[in-house]
């Protein structure tokens, strides 16, 4: 999709080493994979940045040709974004979408999901751009085309569900049921990663229990994921703000992994955020609500 990120991916693979074109017409495609000459077979990884504006674009034959190139392992990864941040980027940059020169952009965004359609559904893998920053962009590249090793990568992910989930997780746990540090005076300005929130969840008796039969699924079906030919596999964890709970279940989760022999790489989505009482679940407060709050009070139709 126009605007998903497409210049930067280019940028962040360049800097790992690829050779990297954007916009180049179809009809060059093999000779550049191939240098020119057909005797010639790619040594180096290189990237093809293709849009809707690219010369000879089909979304619908794409996929075969770049299959079809000899000598070369083909790998199509499809950007989106949704339509909102699209129409955000647009906004804030004052650029037209290239196919809503005389229209609303979210006319052009439309007629792009529809002719990028094909090309969405044969891509070998998908990153969706709208909640990532450039720099989270690039830590994701960077462990889906790992430069030094053709090891699999795994990844354990932290976020918040108040600033929405992750998109990028292929598991995805909810911790939201487990004693909230934010509603204890001395533990909020802390972090899942500070010893004392470890400490406080540890005593709620669902913490223990939870981490072992999670533990228990992940060293299962990891390796069946990568049995499966997927080269990375993400886990995230989520509570409510994204900077306790799901934080230091990350972090637990991480070490029992690595004594069982996986070496994990953790992201904190939101860890960075401010704490915020009005995105927390607060049970007392939730409490006195069902029961209406202030004996005095009533509701009148």
């Amino acid at each position: 999709m126009s605007g998903a990120g497409k210049s930067s991916v280019l940028d962040a693979l360049e800097d790992m080493g690829w050779d990297c074109v954007d916009n180049l017409p179809v009809s060059l495609l093999d000779n550049f994979v191939r240098g020119g000459r057909a005797s010639d077979v790619r040594v180096g990884p290189a990237a093809v940045g293709m849009d809707v504006r690219s010369r000879g674009f089909d979304a619908a034959a794409l996929p075969g040709l770049i299959r079809s190139i000899q000598g070369v392992r083909g790998e199509i990864l499809y950007l989106d974004c949704a339509g909102n941040e699209l129409m955000r980027r647009y906004n804030e940059t004052r650029r037209r979408h290239p196919l809503a020169a005389d229209r609303p952009a979210e006319d052009g965004i439309a007629r792009e999901r529809d002719m990028t359609a094909p090309l969405r559904s044969a891509a070998d893998a998908i990153i969706d751009t709208t909640d990532l920053t450039p720099t989270e962009l690039r830590d994701e590249l960077r462990r889906r085309y790992p430069s030094d090793s053709d090891e699999p990568v795994l990844t354990i992910v932290s976020f918040g569900y108040a600033r929405g989930v992750s998109r990028t997780a292929d598991l995805m746990f909810d911790m939201r049921f487990l004693d909230n540090p934010h509603w204890v005076e001395e533990l909020r300005p802390l972090t899942g990663i500070d010893q004392p929130i470890r400490e406080y969840l540890e005593k709620d008796s669902a913490w223990t229990l939870a981490l072992d039969q999670l533990e228990a699924l992940l060293t299962d079906w990891i390796p069946r994921y990568w049995a499966a030919g997927k080269s990375y596999v993400t886990v995230a964890f989520g509570c409510t703000g994204g900077r306790h709970r799901s934080v230091a279940a990350a972090e637990e989760m991480s070490e029992r992994l690595r004594k069982a022999g996986f070496s994990p790489n953790v992201r904190h989505r939101d860890l960075a955020s401010q704490p915020s009482d009005t995105i927390e679940e607060d049970p007392g407060r939730a409490a006195a609500d069902v029961s209406g709050g202030d004996s005095g009070s009533g509701l009148n139709e």
